[in-house]
């Protein structure tokens, strides 16, 4: 299994000694050997590989990965080429063309976003094949919970779009005066329009990121 090399290691390193940690770590690498799990396990950290602590300006939650052949990277709401864009990701697109302007790619690889600072964090960080929640409850969300407090204690700016009612109850302890909370419905077909379309939150983002001195994030995803 991949693991965490960056100056995320240092801060998550009593989370790899607790007895939870220890128990999932055991169980996924079970997983891994024995059923088709996602994302493949050299990928399993993406979304801290490419988006180092100190780096980390904007923290998108999604829920557990994508359960197709080819969909789940380690990246929410990322899927790599030539995978068809999902949904949720065709929405989020749809919205950031409202918002920004940003014309609507032929792809849903995210990487662009991670390399820039965006965390894109599943609650759940892995699934077995063809069954979605199917690794709930095994000790990933403790884990994560212990990203968002980690997050929450840096003394810096940070922006949290929070989509949906499990993403909101994950972000609920966040409490950092430096710090943007945003919250709107889910961007999936079942739920955008009640309010994930016309949120602006990529706007207010870079709004937020520029007032206090940092880059924005360009959030155009160019065609392949």
């Amino acid at each position: 299994m991949a693991a965490i090399s960056n100056d995320w290691k240092e801060s998550l390193s009593e989370e790899f000694k607790k007895p939870y940690y220890r128990k999932l770590y055991e169980t996924i690498k079970r997983e891994y050997q024995t059923r088709t799990i996602y994302p493949p396990s050299a990928d399993l950290f993406n979304a801290f590989s490419f988006t180092p602590l100190h780096s980390v300006k904007v923290v998108i939650i999604g829920q557990d990965p994508y359960h197709e052949p080819g969909q789940a990277h380690g990246l929410c709401f990322s899927v790599k080429p030539p995978t068809e864009i999902p949904p949720s990701l065709e929405n989020i697109y749809k919205e950031l063309q409202d918002d920004l302007g940003c014309y609507i790619p032929n792809n849903g690889y995210l990487e662009k976003w991670a390399r820039q600072g965006v965390l894109l964090l599943n609650t759940v960080l892995t699934v077995r094949a063809h069954a979605a929640n199917s690794h709930q409850n095994l000790g990933w969300e403790e884990f994560t919970d212990a990203v968002v407090r980690i997050l929450n204690n840096e003394d810096r700016p940070i922006v949290y779009l929070l989509w949906g009612r499990p993403a909101q109850t994950k972000g609920a302890s966040l409490d950092n005066p430096k710090q943007l909370v945003l919250k709107a419905p889910h961007p999936s077909p079942l739920s955008a329009y009640r309010g994930f379309f016309g949120c602006r939150h990529f706007s207010q983002t870079n709004d937020f990121l520029k007032k206090n001195g940092l880059e924005p994030i360009d959030w155009q995803i160019e065609n392949l």
